[in-house]
């Protein structure tokens, strides 16, 4: 019986060790896909490269190592703002080019496979018009309705909707109502009268209710776009001590109160330069800190990289969400130009790799002058739609933002990884059936021999001069 039950021990032993030894080297061929400047190459499948035996990587040769087994955060997933202008854009465009547009994002296979998305509470800078949900005066809100969202922007929600049914979407408000605010203006910043804070949160729920009753299930909400930024569109001014009280004292509350304790709450919405400040001052207060979800940010006031790494290491229990970025001012004539890929690139990589855990680009597709927006304030986007003879033009940066969206899907940790070439940038991430995807990134004038090392193996490969690739195995 003893000699049994010896073997039986050896017998899970070995399996155990070949499980430990399949899952350390099954990684068959590696699979390339490349986007670069001066070449045809967009997303495009460059074919598969063999692992080699390479126990020790070298100084002077440039490589990527990747560690699978050491973990960080679960990405939540990539993807784009649902607003009127893109909503109106995509309207006035034939079937077919909407179709298109379509799969081009939302699809797995045929596009890059987009799964987050920001939606608008009412007006934002990327509507025709400035216009609520409620008529002056209801603090009741017995006027509520979405019935503004019912000519483009539902209708272009409930097609992705179907398209992507488990999405993730998260929506944010430029301003209250004028008769909530202190300048009475919905644009130019103003506050939020203290009388108009629990008619304000009550706003939030109706939103969450009434887009749920469509068909539309909100993950979460921001408490105010941009709340430390005076713009000539709708814009809304909080403090740090003014966005904790709220959150404290009514928006929590009332969310708890009114069965949404499922919605992920997000503070800041703003840049990343005093993005430190806003979560110290928020989450130090247990009572705020308790409601909230964690940290959303913006791109558009310097890198300030290490600040999304400061609060994510100060508070490891909270969550980080790029929640807004686009390349700006439009001009037709610079649509081709490569840096505005680059420029997402260089943002996704640092930001995953200082534990965001998503990244949402501003507007999925605007019109042919960058718009439609009510105050000039005219962007690029990915995907530009032209209203007037039904083209459709993709940007290099729909490409960049492609190599993380279609190969890091929900779900995906993102893993240890670390580049010895200054020029080199990557991130990688180990995604639920187990697949493994590196992103590449070289910004400069040199074609780069670099290789990708997991575990004493390799794989040779070049990094073209202003590229990106990505490799899965």
């Amino acid at each position: 019986m003893k000699k049994l039950t010896a073997f039986f021990a050896f017998l899970v032993l070995f399996c155990a060790c070949r499980r430990h030894e399949t899952t350390a080297f099954r990684y068959g061929n590696a699979r390339l896909y490349l986007t670069a400047r001066n070449t045809t190459d967009r997303l495009t499948f460059k074919g598969s490269l063999p692992w080699e035996d390479d126990p020790q990587p070298e100084e002077n040769k440039a490589a990527i190592m990747i560690f699978p087994e050491i973990t960080f955060q679960t990405l939540i997933g990539f993807g784009g703002a649902l607003t009127d202008a893109a909503a109106e854009t995509m309207a006035k465009l034939p079937y077919g080019k909407q179709q298109e547009i379509l799969t081009a994002y939302y699809h797995a296979d045929s596009g890059i496979g987009y799964t987050l998305g920001r939606i608008p509470i009412h007006s934002c800078d990327f509507s025709s018009h400035s216009y609520t949900y409620v008529a002056a005066n209801d603090t009741s809100l017995s006027t509520f309705t979405i019935d503004p969202d019912r000519a483009f922007r539902l209708p272009l929600i409930k097609r992705i909707v179907t398209m992507v049914p488990n999405i993730t979407l998260f929506a944010s408000p430029w301003s209250p109502p004028a008769w909530m605010k202190t300048n009475h203006n919905m644009l130019y910043g103003g506050k939020l009268k203290p009388e108009c804070r629990q008619a304000w949160a009550n706003y939030y729920v109706k939103f969450i209710q009434a887009y749920r009753k469509e068909g539309i299930r909100i993950w979460g909400i921001t408490v105010q776009n941009e709340p430390m930024a005076v713009q000539t569109w709708e814009s809304c001014i909080y403090t740090a001590e003014e966005e904790r009280d709220f959150i404290k004292n009514y928006l929590g509350p009332t969310l708890h109160r009114s069965g949404l304790k499922d919605i992920r709450l997000i503070i800041w919405d703003h840049n990343r330069g005093i993005m430190f400040q806003r979560a110290h001052e928020v989450y130090s207060d247990p009572e705020a800190s308790r409601y909230v979800w964690g940290t959303g940010f913006h791109w558009y006031a310097g890198d300030h990289f290490d600040n999304v790494n400061k609060v994510r290491r100060a508070y490891p229990q909270k969550h980080l969400l790029l929640t807004e970025a686009c390349n700006y001012p439009f001009d037709p004539a610079k649509i081709s130009d490569w840096n505005w890929g680059e420029n997402y690139g260089r943002s996704i990589i640092h930001d995953i790799n200082n534990g965001a855990e998503g990244w949402t680009d501003w507007n999925i597709v605007l019109d042919e002058k960058g718009g439609p927006n009510h105050v000039g304030n005219y962007c690029f986007a990915p995907i530009h739609g032209n209203t007037q003879t039904g083209e459709v033009i993709y940007q290099n940066s729909y490409y960049y933002i492609g190599h993380f969206s279609k190969f890091m899907r929900p779900g995906a940790q993102v893993i240890a990884s670390s580049s010895n070439h200054d020029a080199l940038r990557a991130v990688a991430a180990i995604n639920p059936d187990g697949s493994v995807a590196v992103v590449v990134m070289n910004e400069s004038d040199n074609n780069i021999e670099c290789r990708i090392w997991v575990n004493k193996k390799s794989v040779r490969t070049h990094a073209l001069a202003h590229s990106i690739f990505t490799m899965i195995f």
